[in-house]
């Protein structure tokens, strides 16, 4: 890796404690823009940090050229949203050069984002959930991990990332409660429901079992210790990564009534946010559940309760009426 985007890089996990999601995807276009701006391929860019010098890679941080890359970007079939997400990595490389005063300027912050077309977030009906939830609670570990991940997400708003981070000791008994560490090291607190706070119990009986199991007949899991302490473990007793979880989601809802479309931890996440706008609850409630930082964030949803809007027409529209 070049030596200013490695610098970087670093400062955003160290100082900043960016996700990784968002460190690899800034990583991805700062690697992109370096490829592009000096015709390399980006295999062999990565694998020879030497391939531009110190000089160069501050001499082509110009407003032109960055623009270039983005029309290049465009045309290469990459989506809007897409590209604003590598504009924005880029932006922020730049603004840390600035900071530590390798550049003057933020030459980025002249570049028009291209227009993004809205999309409506995708959720599942309340009826889809209703019915998964009361299934039958599975007996053996895995499937009552998996049972309990996809509840746990839809139950809570809880991200992908935090989800993959729950400890033993973040879900309080007492209170019903769960903490949950979100970004930037926020700590909110979200409610457990009856409901959910039963399957939890199921959940933690069974894990205990398997792990009593799992200690005699797989040494490491004996050996690692610390990562027990994970609230949710794969089947090999560690602690899950992000593409586990997306796994287990699109396994426990494909060919079940109601869950078309995508399948991922964060429309069960939209799926939380749509219900509860549309049985009444407020935005800035919304907002804290979900651990956004701005009301902005939340507002998406507004979309969403198309449902309660056409209710509220036909029953308040002169002409929708029965009779009308």
């Amino acid at each position: 890796m070049l030596e200013y985007p490695c610098r970087f890089l670093k400062y955003l996990e160290v100082e900043k404690r960016y996700s990784e999601r968002t460190v690899s995807l800034y990583k991805d276009a700062i690697e992109r823009f370096y490829a592009y701006a000096y015709d390399i391929e980006k295999q062999v860019l990565c694998s020879d940090s030497g391939i531009i010098g110190k000089k160069e890679q501050l001499e082509i941080l110009t407003s032109r050229e960055i623009r270039n890359f983005i029309s290049f970007s465009i045309d290469s079939g990459l989506n809007s949203r897409s590209v604003n997400m590598m504009l924005s990595g880029i932006s922020s490389y730049c603004t840390f050069l600035v900071k530590h005063g390798y550049i003057k300027a933020n030459p980025a912050k002249d570049v028009i984002r291209p227009k993004e077309s809205k999309r409506l977030p995708a959720f599942f009906t309340e009826e889809a959930m209703k019915a998964y939830a009361e299934e039958p609670f599975p007996e053996d570990y895995e499937n009552a991990r998996n049972r309990t991940m996809v509840l746990a997400l839809y139950c809570t708003g809880i991200r992908r990332a935090e989800l993959t981070s729950l400890k033993i000791s973040d879900f309080d008994l007492s209170r019903h409660i769960l903490r949950i560490l979100g970004k930037g090291n926020k700590e909110r607190e979200v409610p457990v429901i009856p409901f959910l706070f039963d399957k939890f119990l199921l959940y933690l009986h069974i894990r205990n079992e398997f792990l009593s199991h799992s200690k005699n007949e797989q040494e490491h899991v004996a050996r690692h210790m610390p990562e027990n302490e994970s609230f949710f473990l794969t089947n090999k007793g560690n602690r899950p990564y992000l593409k586990f979880v997306n796994d287990i989601v699109k396994k426990e809802l494909t060919g079940r009534k109601g869950f078309e479309g995508k399948k991922t931890p964060h429309v069960l996440r939209h799926s939380l946010a749509t219900h509860l706008l549309n049985e009444g609850a407020d935005l800035n409630s919304i907002k804290e559940i979900l651990g956004h930082s701005s009301l902005a964030a939340t507002q998406v949803y507004t979309h969403n309760s198309f449902e309660q809007l056409k209710k509220i027409y036909l029953t308040a529209h002169p002409r929708a009426k029965k009779g009308g």
